[in-house]
């Protein structure tokens, strides 16, 4: 499905792209970082049009090929999947602690057959002494949007990211210093599609709004509750309560939800409370999501700084910036 939002204002300066697995966005902006004009299609790189470099050439055409004809001088950025050894061209990943200006030193950069040179953000790799690697490919483009949107926030923050694979990530000086991943939302689908739990949840039976919120809230306390390693022992209440009738079939899946959800509040709270006190805590994702973490957060008695939006496109702003691709202000 193709979307299309224009709002012609001021002349365009930058092309962005934020291209990932399943979608491409396309944001056509000023000088300012207003968006003049924005498209979405499905090409992400695991959907595109055509296999190979011919699909990315294809997609990167569709969505934007009139932009380019009206203003072929316009630089062009891409943030996301795009950059991953799976996508047009593999952009490596830079070391914590990294910024804007990181990114757009390490970028990689590909030809369109037309000539066009794309340049491609590398994702980030925070491998701590004595840890375990973990890495982020299109959220540092996110962060790099939030803190230009409120520069305060970059001294320090703590900021939670929502989705298949949540990021927590330790904001100091400008830079990401560190950063956690959490497979909550790929458990969650995994654990409902592919597990005895989900066999007790029914197809397209939905709880009432009551019955979902309370469900929710009880799985976000019991994981408030729990002990080192109680969440195997969690998770198959969430069976029993629905053999036991303690909770209605519809319901279930918002429990399972809540107790993941709260397993990892649990956790990126302790990192929080590992910080300086006052430090923000900023949520940044789907604004659906992102409800849903704030009301989990609410059960534990914590209310986010900040919940942010689409701050991909500001971010593309930067990292394009940081390249020396944007004319002077």
């Amino acid at each position: 499905m193709n979307s299309t939002r224009e709002a012609p204002h001021a002349a365009p300066v930058l092309i962005g792209l934020d291209w990932g697995t399943s979608s491409l966005r396309g944001f056509l902006m000023d000088g300012r970082a207003n968006i003049l004009a924005e498209r979405a299609t499905a090409h992400g790189i695991q959907n595109l049009p055509l296999p190979g470099a011919a699909g990315f050439e294809r997609a990167f055409a569709d969505l934007c090929g009139d932009w380019l004809a009206t203003n072929p001088s316009l630089p062009v950025v891409a943030g996301g999947m795009v950059g991953s050894a799976q996508g047009w061209v593999e952009a490596p990943y830079v070391t914590t602690p990294a910024d804007a200006l990181t990114l757009a030193n390490r970028a990689a950069s590909v030809d369109s057959a037309d000539g066009r040179r794309i340049l491609i953000a590398p994702g980030v790799l925070h491998d701590p002494a004595g840890g375990t690697p973990d890495v982020m490919r299109g959220e540092e483009i996110q962060i790099a949007g939030a803190l230009a949107e409120n520069p305060t926030w970059a001294a320090r923050a703590c900021v939670a990211m929502p989705g298949t694979h949540s990021k927590w990530v330790r904001i100091a000086d400008g830079r990401i210093a560190g950063f956690s991943t959490y497979m909550t939302g790929e458990l969650f689908a995994v654990l409902r599609t592919h597990s005895i739990l989900g066999r007790l949840m029914p197809e397209g039976a939905e709880a009432t709004p009551d019955q979902e919120a309370a469900a929710f809230e009880a799985g976000v306390r019991a994981a408030s509750t729990a002990g080192p390693g109680d969440l195997p022992h969690q998770l198959f209440a969430t069976r029993t309560l629905g053999l036991t009738r303690r909770l209605p079939a519809e319901s279930l899946k918002h429990y399972l939800s809540g107790l993941l959800i709260g397993h990892e509040l649990v956790s990126g709270l302790a990192r929080l409370r590992a910080e300086p006190a006052g430090t923000p805590l900023l949520l940044i994702g789907d604004s659906g999501l992102c409800g849903r973490y704030a009301r989990a957060l609410a059960v534990l008695g914590v209310a986010p700084t900040a919940q942010l939006g689409n701050t991909a496109p500001r971010g593309l702003f930067q990292f394009a910036a940081a390249a020396g691709l944007l004319p002077a202000a």
